[in-house]
């Protein structure tokens, strides 16, 4: 942007009322007179003299009536509703405001504001002036030259020439040729019929201009040159229509315009009638209103004014030379300024509760450089809690703000501020970082992801932990409960941390092209698309959940009764202590395995493996101990978690937990739900649909097989694959020499466990263990399976050995897993090691794909079906709510776009299932 120290500004007024209209919550004064607009344009106006204090403003409006563009085509706006009561009511005061704050005001008949702007431009472009043209309108772009530029008011951001080349793909000078050719069905200019912004550009860049793109449209192709064949005869209306005329014969030129001193007793007549309350306590301190703040970035700022009238700052307590506790609305006013004025800033919530559904905010806090932040708090409720803002109103101020796409903002672990902010009805936009998921993306394994891990890994700096100010336990204080004094430097501390570390992340992340990557286009959209996941949560039948339980309960006692028969006595099963006891002592059964602690270990894979060599006692303790955590945790717990509001039940999706990508959940966890035995599938019954509704399951079949393929390079397996062969049934011809439509059960089944045994980069000894076959016969399946796919074991090698090499393995599409062990010493470390670098490019890059594919559905579904919802992912698998009249379209939808998430030498294969519940559709 290049403008002068003291540019003219001309303000789309239009633009402005109904932006604020549109943007700010209905506010009224207590005779129930809406009063938001009124608000919003003022509060722009107040920032745009603060920000520019020694330029000339100068404000337009739109008159009422028809324009010349009317004459020109009677149709045009003839689409526009009516204008709202509730706004209508306030323009009046509206223009009394500007007037009385001394603006030039500028409204003219016949013509719209955009064509006096135009030419007020033009004049002070000639004078040899700067111009910034203030406005929200994209119509507006026609007019960027090298000295006029948009600014966006309410996100503070600029559009010059490179700008708008950025945002539409053109030079400022094919905006109205772009505009003719889209159309405009708000203003009801006509088009081309199908021509979206994308066809458009490509027309004018491959054409040179609409008269280009006309001339070509005999040679058009397909049903798109159709459509344009039949608009060729009304584009040069468009074009017209589009057009801001720039030439009007005006009766004040821009020169001749001056601002006018304040008429403070009409502000303050209007100000009392809004019950614009701290605007009148201004003007009563004798405040000025006519000249801005001053500009300063000094935080400390606490002067009753200077030099010039700026407008009254409130001394505010401050903590020490970094944080700022924000206690009053002209501080608060000052700081939401100032988070305009930054490309980004950092923003985080203070609250009462982890659970996003239930939280309450308690304040905010933000930051826009290192070592500057401020708290606002808004709910802190202990005895002698001070004097704080309202939380409506500050929400409902900030709202814009938090809801812009172009403002943007970072955070740590974003995802719950913005459940948070929902919980408001606010919709946060703009999530442009996540420090989080930098962190993850960057090395997911070098730390923790939580902030005080990261600042200490980082930055080296020891932050102030929640339970040094909270205390722990049962005694632990809510947020609200804590004193100020200690509340507010660590709050603030969290949004100056949370900017100190995306700037090193961010650093880092931009010197691995791959890792910036997966970051950018995978970790940070798909933020969005979990937390309306989470938000739609899943509905479960506590009804049936409750049968379930008393059944489970049923078998419990059952298992017990039976366990203490073959014990011949009553005993714990619960109890180590005990267990140890009957089985290996009094029941003389092998001790397999020992804790650390040199005692008889009973962990669920030793009792699993004893009961495969027949003992019963074993095998009736993992009975029992499978139906209680089925019942402590699904069939009693899920009820209980179902949200009062929306009698849903809403899990967290982690992002940063896995260190291979995949997803994990928790509170409920719906990923652990048994699916091989009969209680876990009746649990995944008691998921189910809302009336009208119906269940959608979509799950990668094979998919980490068909990812070993492509990573191999395999011709047998490629060719398997591509051909749809049953490839376990394939590996069992091969390994048992038979011919494939004769391999029996078992067979397929010992053959599945090699295939999967070998991904995960199983053993000889393992896959024995896991089959109940000796080591050798193991080993034969190993070899014959190596000799029929020979390229799997030459990648399994190459892979080991470029781990050691560089420390990592990569997925498809460039996510790293960092092994820090594939060199140690300690064998059983290195092996481990080894193990997973075989498996995470294919766990990793399945993760990537679905991740992939949620972001795809999330987009096209909420376009072409926004009736369907996704609800759950689980592994491979999503879940769907599918009204049932768009079932079938739906179904093909979300299986045409998961297939298509990714372009491997293999196809993806979906199946998708339906039914009345989960375990249905599964």
């Amino acid at each position: 942007m290049s403008t002068s120290p003291a540019p003219t500004i001309l303000v789309d007024g239009s633009s402005y009322l109904f932006r604020a209209f549109h943007a700010l919550p209905p506010l009224t004064n207590s005779k129930g007179n809406p009063t938001g607009a009124i608000k919003g344009v003022i509060n722009m106006m107040r920032s745009l003299q603060r920000q520019y204090p020694a330029s000339k403003i100068v404000v337009i409006f739109d008159a009422k009536g028809k324009t010349f563009r009317n004459d020109m085509y009677s149709e045009y706006k003839a689409n526009r509703p009516p204008m709202p009561d509730d706004l209508r009511v306030q323009i009046e005061p509206i223009h009394n405001i500007i007037k009385a704050m001394g603006f030039p005001f500028v409204m003219v008949d016949g013509v719209e504001a955009d064509d006096v702007i135009g030419t007020y431009a033009v004049e002070a472009t000639t004078t040899g002036q700067e111009t910034i043209i203030s406005t929200g309108d994209k119509d507006m772009a026609q007019l960027v030259t090298k000295h006029v530029t948009l600014m966006n008011t309410m996100t503070n951001t600029y559009m010059d020439i490179e700008g708008v080349k950025e945002k539409f793909g053109i030079p400022p000078e094919l905006i109205i040729d772009y505009l003719a050719l889209c159309g405009d069905k708000v203003d009801n200019i006509p088009g081309v019929d199908k021509c979206g912004p994308k066809t458009a550009v490509k027309w004018l860049l491959a054409y040179g201009s609409m008269q280009g793109v006309i001339a070509e449209a005999p040679n058009m192709k397909g049903k798109i040159g159709e459509h344009l064949r039949n608009a060729v005869d009304h584009l040069p209306l468009s074009y017209d229509l589009a057009t801001v005329k720039c030439d009007l014969e005006l009766d004040q030129k821009l020169a001749e315009i001056q601002h006018n001193p304040v008429d403070k007793d009409a502000l303050l007549a209007i100000y009392q009638e809004c019950e614009f309350k701290t605007w009148v306590k201004d003007l009563d301190s004798n405040a000025a209103t006519s000249a801005p703040a001053s500009n300063t970035t000094d935080s400390s700022l606490s002067a009753s004014g200077d030099a010039g009238g700026a407008e009254t700052f409130v001394a505010t307590e401050r903590l020490d030379p970094m944080y700022e506790t924000v206690l009053t609305q002209d501080r608060l006013d000052w700081w939401l300024d100032r988070l305009q004025q930054y490309e980004l800033f950092a923003f985080d919530t203070e609250t009462t509760s982890l659970n996003y559904m239930q939280a309450e905010i308690v304040g905010v806090s933000f930051s826009v450089e290192n070592n500057k932040a401020a708290y606002v708090p808004l709910a802190h409720d202990y005895l002698g809690a001070p004097e704080q803002l309202d939380r409506d109103a500050v929400l409902a101020q900030m709202k814009p703000l938090l809801e812009n796409a172009d403002r943007l903002k970072v955070g740590q672990n974003l995802k719950y501020d913005k459940h948070v902010l929902a919980n408001y009805d606010i919709d946060l936009q703009g999530i442009a970082h996540d420090t989080m998921l930098a962190s993850y993306s960057l090395n997911s394994v070098a730390s923790r992801h939580n902030m005080d891990a990261l600042a200490k890994h980082y930055l080296d700096v020891e932050t102030i932990h929640f339970e040094d100010i909270a205390g722990k336990g049962a005694k632990q204080k809510t947020f609200n409960e804590l004193d100020l004094e200690q509340a507010a430097p660590y709050a603030a501390e969290d949004a100056d941390i949370t900017l100190r570390l995306h700037r090193a992340l961010w650093g880092q992340l931009q010197g691995t092209d791959s890792l910036k990557r997966i970051y950018q286009d995978y970790e940070v959209p798909l933020l969005n698309v979990l937390a309306k996941i989470e938000r739609n949560g899943v509905k479960v039948d506590a009804a049936m959940l409750a049968q379930q339980s008393h059944e489970l309960e049923d078998g419990m006692r059952q298992a017990e009764e039976a366990a203490h028969a073959v014990a011949g006595k009553a005993f714990n099963l619960g109890s180590p202590k005990q267990l140890q006891v009957i089985l290996f002592e009094e029941q003389d059964i092998p001790v397999i395995r020992k804790t650390p602690k040199g005692q008889p270990s009973t962990a669920e894979d030793v009792l699993q493996e004893l009961a495969d060599e027949g003992h019963e006692l074993p095998g009736l303790i993992l009975k029992y101990r499978g139906l209680s955590k089925l019942k402590s945790t699904y069939t009693d717990k899920l009820p209980l978690l179902m949200d009062n509001k929306t009698g849903r039940v809403h899990t967290s999706y982690q992002q940063a937990v896995a260190a291979t990508g995949r997803l994990s959940s928790t509170d409920p966890n719906l990923q652990n739900i048994p699916v091989r035995n009969a209680e876990g599938r009746r649990i995944r019954q008691a998921f189910v649909p809302e009336e009208g509704n119906i269940m959608v399951a979509a799950d990668y079949s094979q998919i980490e097989l068909r990812i070993m393929a492509h990573l191999s390079g395999d011709e047998s397996l490629l060719k398997a694959f591509t051909d749809g062969v049953d490839v376990h049934q394939a590996t069992a011809a091969e390994v048992f020499g038979v011919p494939v439509d004769e391999v029996e059960k078992e067979q397929r089944r010992r053959a599945k466990a090699v295939n999967f045994g070998l991904i995960y980069g199983m053993s000889a000894f393992g896959l024995a263990k896991q089959l109940g076959i000796s080591r050798k016969e193991a080993q034969s399946y190993v070899d014959i399976y190596f000799r029929r796919y020979p390229c799997v074991q030459e990648y399994m090698e190459n892979t080991r050995e470029r781990a050691k090499e560089q420390g990592y393995v990569e997925t498809e599409f460039g996510r790293r897993l960092y092994l820090p062990d594939i060199s140690s010493k300690n064998g059983m470390r290195r092996q481990h090691a080894e193990r997973t670098a075989i498996n995470a490019p294919m766990q990793g890059t399945a993760a990537d794909i679905i991740k992939r594919a949620m972001i795809d559905l999330d987009a096209s579904l909420a376009k072409d079906f926004p009736e369907v919802c996704m609800i759950m992912q689980v592994h491979d698998e999503l879940v769907f709510e599918v009204p049932r009249d768009q079932l079938k379209a739906a179904s093909t939808h979300i299986r045409m776009q998961m297939e298509q998430a990714a372009e491997l030498k293999v196809p993806l294969v979906v199946d998708v299932g339906v039914g009345e519940n989960w375990d249905e559709a599964h």
